[in-house]
């Protein structure tokens, strides 16, 4: 009788608080793996800042093992950036931004700078993808494990508890440290980084009616004078004065703190997180007498591990976007490449955010997932925030062999006269003026409607090919001429996406083209000979694919540029024009075999169709550089324009072996055939004519790249040497 009326024994309720440290923070991991080893079952998480972030993914129901081998496998450089793929660019976004080295924005002709260093966009990403599993549950008491986080209401300095509502936003809020992260909006509050008011939420965790308190905290300790040897540690000694003074009484209130050895570690020190881990295993088994008391308190408890395995693809329903109002929904979703009610996969959905996100067009872009109530997946739900500046000054610095030195001054303006356009201006002042004029209304996934006028102008010595015939090379005996070119192209285009990824656009071109020639006189009256004084006409299409990860050093990705000019109509000046066509193709595919070494592989070709009469713009072949205009194509162990003919096809290789960070050693090689009619003749099919080698060496800098070549040619059995400093523009 007296079995049955005794009543079973009530086990303690075990809270858990994690204080915020930045990547200090990774030693919560090393505690976690040590108390999921004990079987101790903890009944409430309570986290601030990087303490919330693993406290939360640990109240959702994962391991401390899982979370170690999550962390370890992240690059921290980018999550906590703002950092984006370059693929996430739209082609006109990527065109006139790989080329400046500093943009200014402006609002009412006065400066703008952001309020933070980061957007913090990476990092809700991420965490959004982690907590996909509970992004149904907004009662975050809810959770396989009860958790809230602490922030900090930026306009009244009051500690914030967030316990509901979107988990994701909420611990990214928590963790919005100031001056690297933007502050978050949660309910009409501006929240950052709940260190600054509250690193330790000892006592909020208690009024939970939590028995015992399992701490771990990983703040610093004061700094001696022979430690603060600069500004920043003496501002980081002042801010922890609160909070180790805190300290003094929260960690006696702790029924078991554990407080790993992290002096020698700062909180940036990501690279680090494996022996930081490491250190807060140490603390946690420091004290494993007293941890082990608990996990007899509930002796059957086993931590199950959240499932990893599922599906990689995500179903998506329904779609709602606010906050948008000059920007269409059509827009929104045409960067993201939703359509609704398709199943996604993770990393087209993660593509899908980037590519809106770097427009940079929105301030904020908040998101969550809801279960579908009627069928299988989820509903979309997307908040915004536009960005009210919309006027930049970008500048730019640059030399190379063939324009020499030039200062790129850019004047950019979004929503000049509708609300989803963009117009650029780039004005090149030094040895060649030149400008370049962008303007497109963007229409996502419908037809966009461009713009674009340029202007180019450079001295050279080139083959005499490209401009005279055989007969008049023969007579004159002359086989180099210098010349001066200008080049003034305008087009109006039409472009849409093709298969999500490919960019196809149609349009109309007109071009006028002069070229000059001191070598060569009329009479004795006439300083320069006109080789080229004509407007031609003509209708394009181009596709186009570019996946590289990056434009100088790609170590992944696919490039794809096909491009086709039917030329209609010219000036008098070209008496004997006939139409003629023009194709190209450009294929590139780039790969790594380790971290420091990858290849570069790429083949192109050209030809032309019809009239043959035109040989101004005939291919031609040399030098080395990027963005070179017309049909002119880089070629290793030859000058600028030196090869030259109607027909071509070329071959490409590079290693690239990235000695130290942004270093980069490299082994290049290109072969050719290139003349008039040679695939009709089946030359450009046989053993390469023309052959170049080159050894350089490039240091990626915020001007851009700083390189150096030594290229040699066999054939010529010379060399010569390429230098570029900055961005090609």
């Amino acid at each position: 009788m007296r079995a049955q009326t005794e009543q079973p024994t009530q086990q303690p309720k075990i809270g858990l608080v994690l204080s915020g440290g930045g990547a200090k923070g990774f030693a919560h991991i090393g505690a976690l793996k040590v108390i999921d080893s004990l079987g101790i079952k903890i009944d409430y998480v309570a986290g601030t800042s990087m303490g919330a972030i693993i406290g939360s993914l640990y109240a959702s129901g994962y391991s401390g093992k899982q979370l170690d081998s999550i962390f370890s496998s992240l690059d921290f450089d980018k999550v906590i950036s703002d950092d984006l793929p370059r693929s996430a660019k739209t082609f006109y976004e990527r065109d006139i931004s790989e080329k400046y080295a500093v943009s200014l924005p402006f609002n009412n002709f006065k400066l703008k700078l952001p309020s933070a260093l980061s957007r913090g966009q990476n990092v809700f990403n991420l965490l959004s993808k982690l907590t996909l599993h509970v992004s149904q549950i907004e009662d975050f008491e809810q959770l396989p494990i009860p958790f809230f986080c602490i922030a900090t209401n930026v306009e009244t300095g009051k500690a914030v508890v967030l316990d509901s509502g979107n988990l994701p936003l909420a611990i990214t809020a928590s963790g919005a440290f100031p001056s690297l992260f933007q502050p978050v909006n949660i309910d009409d509050q501006l929240l950052i980084d709940g260190g600054v008011v509250n690193n330790y939420p000892l006592d909020e965790l208690k009024a939970k009616g939590m028995d015992i308190i399992i701490g771990v905290d990983v703040q610093d300790g004061l700094a001696t004078r022979e430690e603060m040897v600069s500004a920043p540690d003496v501002l980081l000694q002042i801010n922890n004065f609160r909070t180790i003074n805190d300290m003094k009484l929260k960690s006696k209130k702790t029924d078991i703190y554990i407080k790993p050895d992290i002096k020698d570690f700062t909180v940036v020190s990501f690279s680090e997180g494996r022996q930081i881990i490491e250190n807060g295993k140490k603390a946690a088994l420091e004290q494993l007498a007293q941890l082990s008391q608990l996990s007899k308190s509930s002796p059957d408890f086993n931590r199950p591990e959240l499932d990893l395995t599922s599906k990689d693809s995500i179903r998506i329903n329904g779609i709602s976007v606010t906050g948008n109002e000059r920007y269409t929904r059509s827009y929104i979703l045409g960067k993201l490449k939703l359509k609704g009610d398709e199943t996604v996969s993770y990393a087209d959905f993660d593509k899908g955010v980037n590519n809106l996100v770097a427009t940079n067009n929105f301030d904020a872009f908040q998101y969550n997932f809801v279960k579908s109530k009627d069928k299988e997946g989820y509903d979309f739900s997307a908040k915004l925030k536009e960005n009210t500046v919309t006027t930049f000054l970008k500048l730019g610095l640059h030399y190379d062999d063939l324009y020499k030195s030039a200062a790129l001054v850019n004047l950019t303006k979004k929503r000049l006269l509708f609300n989803n356009d963009m117009a650029s201006l780039d004005l090149i002042l030094g040895d060649n003026v030149r400008y370049n004029f962008e303007y497109l209304i963007d229409k996502g996934f419908y037809w966009s409607v461009g713009l674009r006028s340029r202007y180019n102008q450079f001295e050279k010595n080139i083959n005499a090919e490209l401009l005279l015939d055989e007969t008049q090379m023969t007579v004159s005996g002359i086989n180099k001429l210098e010349v001066k070119l200008r080049d003034q192209t305008n087009q109006f285009y039409l472009q849409t996406l093709f298969r999500k990824d490919f960019a196809f656009s149609i349009g109309a071109e007109h071009k006028r083209l002069t070229i000059k020639s001191e070598t060569l006189t009329i009479d004795d009256e006439t300083d320069e000979f006109l080789f080229e004084n004509t407007d031609y006409f003509s209708a394009f299409g181009s596709l186009k694919l570019d996946t590289y990860d990056d434009k100088y050093y790609p170590s992944s990705g696919f490039y794809f540029n096909g491009d086709f000019h039917a030329y209609l109509l010219a000036s008098h000046f070209n008496k004997d024009f006939e139409e003629f066509s023009i194709a190209k193709a450009d294929i590139g595919y780039a790969f790594s075999v380790s971290e420091r070494i990858s290849f570069n592989l790429q083949t192109s070709g050209g030809f032309k169709i019809g009239d043959k009469s035109t040989n101004t713009l005939d291919f031609a072949l040399g030098g080395y550089g990027n963005n070179l205009i017309n049909n002119f194509t880089p070629f290793l162990g030859y000058d600028f324009l030196s090869l030259t003919g109607n027909n071509f096809v070329k071959a490409y290789m590079s290693a690239d072996y990235e000695l130290f960070p942004k270093n980069h050693l490299t082994i290049e090689a290109n072969w050719a055939n290139i003349g008039d009619d040679i695939f009709e003749s089946a030359e450009a099919f046989t053993l390469p004519d023309y052959r170049g080698y080159a050894l350089g060496y490039g240091i990626e800098t915020f001007l851009g790249p700083i390189q150096a070549k030594f290229s040699y040619s066999p054939e010529q059995r010379k060399s010569i040497w390429y230098f570029n400093i900055g961005f090609w523009f």
